[in-house]
């Protein structure tokens, strides 16, 4: 985790897989960079960027390849949204695209407007593509289907991670292939869209291409009435060993055998006409010479109105704008937390009711606000944390520059705030807003006319050591992001971190300030507070 260097070695084995295959000789290879591909790269001139010394296509930048056939041709549209230069991590998790590169995917989606369908593949999911407005989904509007990874299907916790935008285009991510063993297959069958995600080794392999299921239909792109007037059931079978049944089903009830009609293409005449009214449940058990067998089933409609939801959750993680979810949340954290110190710093000290969690709460605060030593240093504290650089260190390999909440300037370049947001939230939940706490409650004991010795002797000694300890663990928590900081982007970094590494010694000072604060500045509040216990 710590690392941000690509493994050559990775991709010299990549790139002698195609040559001693011969892949490209016999089929269009088209590959395309990820994040991890990008990671720690200079400049695309770099000899760090490794896609144009061994991959197949060797060229940066987005492309359209465009699959001819006696029936029709097939646009494919590559989406290179990978950062330039490319960051360490973990800013590397967001694609970027600028606005000149938008105007090169226009031009590539109006070019694919001639053919019979348009697919848009990249790397990263939609959500995590940071574009000008009118959006990268606008942009791809005119696609059947945007195939991605990037997610890694949330490490096994979101198996299928599928939607459709607002425009019509299916967006389906992808396991990764080199841990997963994930892949997919996709047809076009009388130019209706139809795939499988699979994972290498599972024999056999089974596509129905006809009914296609009603869940990824899309009346936008695809001619559907064509289901209506098809003569016939047909199913896309592979196998290492022969193919020996191909058994179709439909609501439960045997259809018959499909017979072979050329390669893995297995046909079984229906009449669709049968099956006009409502939704129907197709299944296709395949079995080979070596005694495997495969079950595949969806739901099909022949009615164009009929409609089936995607998973909500897959949904929402896929089609939510979460950057700028990150965004408004880091900053109504950074204002909530601005205003309660200044509305206390300003405002009269009163106690009135039971000296309950929130009357206590609220005068821990008001004392906090109205010592100067804590109110500037955390007030500091918090501006920094929205307009401050955070650190400055290399980037990338010898590039020097800046990292802020909203962004990083590297090498005369820009890079927007996204995963820097998500950072910054982190750091507010997890250290800055856990400190303004910790300083509450031990001015809160020293009100009550405790010292750092006395205050332990509390009857409520259980309760004391876990408020230690946990602050013990956050600031734990802060050193090794110091450590990683270092590992990551280097010495200099980690001398100039305001944030995180002089934050670390600034905190302890703040703490034993704490503690050794003269009695007389906190006379009067011990004295109110103690008058109101007493009344």
């Amino acid at each position: 985790m710590l690392g941000s260097r690509q493994q050559e070695v990775e991709w010299q084995t990549y790139h002698g897989i195609l040559k001693k295959t011969r892949v490209m000789e016999k089929t269009k290879w088209l590959d395309i960079k990820g994040n991890h591909d990008a990671f720690n790269i200079p400049s695309l001139e770099s000899v760090e960027n490794y896609y144009r010394k061994y991959s197949a296509v060797r060229r940066d930048g987005s492309f359209h390849y465009v699959h001819s056939t006696p029936f029709g041709n097939y646009s494919f549209i590559s989406l290179d949204a990978t950062p330039n230069p490319g960051p360490k991590r973990p800013y590397n998790f967001f694609g970027i695209l600028d606005k000149k590169q938008m105007e090169e995917l226009l031009l590539l989606s109006k070019e694919s407007s001639r053919s019979n369908h348009s697919i848009w593949f990249g790397h990263y999911t939609t959500f995590t593509v940071l574009s000008p407005s009118p959006g990268v989904r606008s942009i791809m509007s005119s696609a059947t289907a945007y195939l991605c990874g990037h997610l890694h299907t949330l490490g096994g916790l979101m198996p299928v991670l599928h939607t459709r935008h607002f425009q019509g285009t299916l967006e389906l991510e992808l396991g990764d292939w080199k841990n997963d063993r994930r892949y997919r297959i996709f047809a076009f069958d009388h130019d209706l869209f139809s795939f499988a995600d699979l994972i290498f080794g599972q024999w056999p392999v089974v596509l129905i291409t006809n009914p296609k299921s009603l869940l990824y239909s899309c009346p936008k792109h695809e001619p559907l009435e064509r289901l209506l007037h098809s003569t016939h059931i047909r199913v896309l079978a592979f196998s290492l060993s022969s193919i020996t049944s191909v058994t179709v089903k439909i609501d439960g009830v045997h259809l018959g055998q499909a017979i072979h009609l050329s390669g893995p293409i297995f046909i079984l005449k229906w009449n669709p006409r049968n099956y006009s009214n409502r939704t129907h449940n197709i299944e296709v058990i395949v079995q080979d010479s070596a005694g495997r067998s495969k079950s595949v089933h969806h739901i099909f409609s022949l009615q164009e109105d009929n409609q089936l939801r995607f998973d909500p959750l897959a949904s929402y993680i896929l089609l939510t704008d979460h950057c700028m979810v990150a965004r408004i949340l880091f900053v109504m954290i950074v204002l909530i937390q601005l205003f309660i110190l200044i509305i206390f710093r300003h405002q009269r000290l009163e106690l009135k009711g039971p000296p309950g969690f929130v009357n206590l709460t609220t005068f821990s605060l008001h004392v906090l606000s109205k010592i100067n030593t804590f109110y500037y240093s955390l007030l500091l504290l918090t501006l920094y944390t929205v307009l401050g650089p955070w650190f400055i260190g290399e980037i990338t390999e010898g590039k020097m520059g800046c990292c802020f909440s909203f962004g990083i300037f590297v090498d005369g370049h820009f890079l927007q705030g996204s995963v820097t947001f998500i950072v910054g939230i982190l750091q507010l939940a997890f250290f800055n807003i856990p400190l303004m706490a910790y300083l509450c409650w031990s001015l809160l004991q020293r009100c009550f006319g405790h010292n750092f010795r006395s205050h332990l002797r509390q009857r409520k000694y259980l309760k004391i050591t876990a408020v230690h300890l946990l602050m013990l663990l956050l600031y734990i928590w802060q050193i090794y992001s110091c450590y990683f900081l270092h590992m990551t982007y280097g010495t200099l970094a980690f001398f100039f971190s305001p944030l995180r590494s002089w934050l670390t010694l600034l905190t302890p000072v703040l703490i034993y300030c704490v503690w050794t604060l003269n009695s007389k500045e906190l006379g009067t509040f011990t004295v109110q507070l103690k008058n109101h216990l007493n009344s």
